[in-house]
């Protein structure tokens, strides 16, 4: 499917995709110790759920506790489930991203598939499971702090990040990374327009940009039509709604595949 070398990403190793490498032949095998970084003054955006703190997990534990609650007479859990990610498609197609938007997608799956009339009571207690989110603290990916810090020494670093605004501003805020980051851009969605947007607005230049994230769906793809360069960082726990093949890079483009944020910083 790629143009390219593929390197897998067992024993740590990355996936690289494109032309050319860092390393020069495009047709060798490579390794994180064959890739040499790629030049000081790169331009990285980064996201930040589930690439710099913990988020979807949050969301799966509310989810269960959810399917849990409603103890539904015939659906199994996994039909619940479908039934919530189709109702969840529905909201953000009207109300976008954010908690508020998901508080609302479980009280109304929790009215569909209700057997008979939901109570106020009722409602209260499924929007409780959403409440339990907004109360974790920020959980920082390993090695994070660090590796920005690395990455920022060396390169400009811009936030870019979907949702509600003033909850991902707060959760920048109180993960104290916000000094690393020369920008922020909170969109409330990530298609290539929205980054053809932020490509102009702060002058970056395609072959030395890159979106860096764990969404295939948003984060990847997107960015790959717009022109960027992307590393796919992978994440065990991304929402199921986000998850999409990953396409190929064009030519002189570059796609790696990681699983691990602090590898950023032997490449870049």
């Amino acid at each position: 499917m790629y143009r390219g070398m593929t390197v897998h990403r067992e024993g740590g190793a990355p996936k690289f995709f494109g032309d050319p490498l860092p390393s020069g032949n495009r047709d060798e095998l490579i390794t994180m110790e064959d890739m040499t970084r790629f030049p000081a003054g790169q331009t990285l955006l980064i996201d930040a759920d589930d690439t710099l703190w913990e988020n979807n997990v949050y969301f799966e534990r509310a989810i269960a506790a959810f399917i849990g609650f409603l103890n539904h007479r015939t659906y199994t859990p996994e039909k619940v489930r479908q039934t919530l990610n189709e109702v969840e498609r529905e909201t953000i197609l009207e109300h976008g991203y954010g908690l508020t938007s998901f508080t609302r997608s479980l009280v109304q799956c929790y009215e569909r598939l209700s057997p008979g009339p939901v109570s106020e009571e009722q409602r209260e207690r499924v929007r409780g499971f959403a409440k339990t989110i907004a109360d974790h603290e920020i959980e920082l990916l390993p090695e994070v702090q660090e590796t920005l810090a690395q990455l920022g020494s060396r390169h400009r670093l811009i936030l870019m990040t979907k949702g509600n605004h003033a909850e991902q501003a707060d959760k920048l805020s109180r993960s104290g990374l916000a000094p690393f980051f020369n920008a922020v851009e909170i969109v409330a969605e990530k298609d290539a327009a929205v980054y053809r947007e932020v490509m102009a607005r702060h002058s970056l230049a395609a072959s030395t940009s890159w979106m860096i994230g764990n969404s295939p769906k948003s984060d990847i793809n997107p960015a790959l039509a717009a022109g960027l360069n992307a590393v796919h960082l992978y994440h065990k726990d991304t929402w199921v709604l986000e998850h999409a093949e990953l396409a190929e890079p064009g030519r002189g483009q570059h796609l790696i595949e990681l699983d691990g944020f602090a590898k950023l910083a032997d490449i870049f």
